[in-house]
């Protein structure tokens, strides 16, 4: 990833700094790049997942039932709550999948009105590829920072997130 030459967020601080002298604008330096640095992320991170033709979210599915372990299997709901997205988005990821022999769809043995999402062989194949593929990049990404730099980073980040969800 190429370092900004130009730190634009610095330079809307500093322009709020001249133009409401009266305002602390320094939140942004922190909020308004973490939106530029996701940004720019994404456009980092979503091509293999485009080479591979998976839609945005289709690889979260997939990660998910992956590390759930065997037999890499999960009802709607819980991938719903385990990626964080409603359970009609998980249909539509599901749909997507499923077309493609990425995943099945089944009822549950215990209850016919439950449905079970399983990983195929083809589906854990492809997550296992990607994933390595994904791992390879973020940490390329991060070549900017030492190791000490990225443990802190992370650390720091979780503590924003922590309190965030209380």
């Amino acid at each position: 990833m190429q370092v900004m030459e130009h730190d634009a967020v610095a330079a809307f601080v500093e322009q709020w700094k001249r133009e409401r002298p009266d305002l602390d604008p320094s939140p942004l330096l922190v909020i308004g790049r973490l939106f530029r640095v996701t940004e720019a992320l994404d456009k980092h991170l979503r091509p293999p997942f485009a080479a591979a033709e998976l839609g945005n979210g289709d690889f979260d599915v997939l990660a998910a039932l992956r590390r759930s372990g065997e037999p890499y299997a999960l009802a709607p709901g819980e991938l719903s709550r385990t990626i964080l997205v409603t359970t009609g988005a998980i249909t539509k990821r599901v749909d997507r999948l499923e077309a493609r022999g990425l995943v099945t769809r089944a009822v549950t043995e215990a209850d016919a009105r439950g449905r079970v999402v399983t990983l195929t062989e083809s589906g854990r194949a492809l997550t296992d590829e990607l994933m390595a593929a994904h791992l390879e990049n973020q940490r390329g990404l991060l070549g900017a920072l030492s190791e000490k730099e990225q443990e802190r980073l992370a650390e720091l980040l979780g503590r924003l997130a922590r309190s965030l969800d209380d």
